[in-house]
Parts: C-alpha cells; structure tokens; sequence
C-alpha cells in the first residue's frame, strides 16, 4: 500500500468537526491541498490507532485551538478530487463529527491558514461546498434534536 496522500491506492479516512458557538459555526482557510485557499470545515486524516473522536477533538485544537462538548455522529462523505486526465488526485472518505463550543481561544494552527466563527444565516461570502453547507445544517438539526427539551 502506498502512504501518499496524493494519487492514492486506497481512500483515506478523514475527520472533519462541525463546531457550533451560538448561531455561528467554526470555519477554517485550508492552508494546503486540497482546497488550499478555500474556507472548510476543521478536520484532517485519522491517525492509525487513534479512535474516530479522540482524532476529531485533536484536529479541532490543532487548527482551531478549541474543546467541544459532546459529539455527535453528523455524515460521512466522499471527497474525491480528479486530475485534468481524470485520475483520480486525492480521495477521501470524512467521518463527520457535530458539538457545541466549549472552551479555547480561536486560533489558526497547523494546517489552518486563518479561522472564524460565521454567523450560520451569512455564509455565501465563504464559498463554502455544497457538501459543508448540507453537513452544517444536518449537524445543526441533529444538536438542536438531541438537545433536551425543557419540562
């Protein structure tokens, strides 16, 4: 098995983060491929022997500096990325993870050129995925769904 990331034999699994602060989601300037340059959601690959949300929790301190509650399963997608000749360049299968802003200072960290929390109703300006936007919203769905109600 090859250990590239690019022109891969094998999907890698990636770990992406959904971070809620109010009615504002975190979001992350990638600062390398793919996407280098386009505003997504936290997340990077899973490392071998690390449980699905312990790598969650350590890529969101690592390119955001922040801790969050509890979290919930959110989607898993596909993210597969062609050369100009069709082959395939980068393929990645993304566990998602969704939770509510706990603690930290946000900062941008490693491979996260630059951070913000944006206001949930004001996201165009990001140019986000069709992707993301669908898993914001279905993470804001299932938090606000597992929230209890009051008596």
């Amino acid at each position: 098995m090859s250990d590239s990331r690019e022109y891969p034999d094998r999907p890698w699994i990636g770990i992406g983060v959904i971070a809620f602060r109010g009615g504002s989601v975190l979001l992350v300037r990638r600062a390398r491929p793919p996407r280098m340059g386009a505003w997504s959601l936290p997340g990077g690959a899973q490392h071998v022997g690390e449980g699905a949300q312990d790598a969650a929790r350590r890529e969101l301190r690592e390119e955001a500096g922040i801790e969050v509650g509890p979290l919930l399963l959110a989607d898993v997608i596909d993210s597969v990325t062609r050369d100009e000749e069709g082959r395939v360049r980068f393929h990645y299968t993304i566990v998602d993870f969704c939770g509510e802003y706990l603690s930290g200072d946000t900062v941008a960290g490693d491979d996260a050129a630059e951070v913000q929390w944006a206001p949930l109703d004001a996201l165009d300006p990001f140019d986000l995925t069709p992707e993301a936007r669908a898993v914001i919203a279905l993470s804001r769905r299932r938090l606000d769904e597992a929230r209890p109600k009051p008596q």
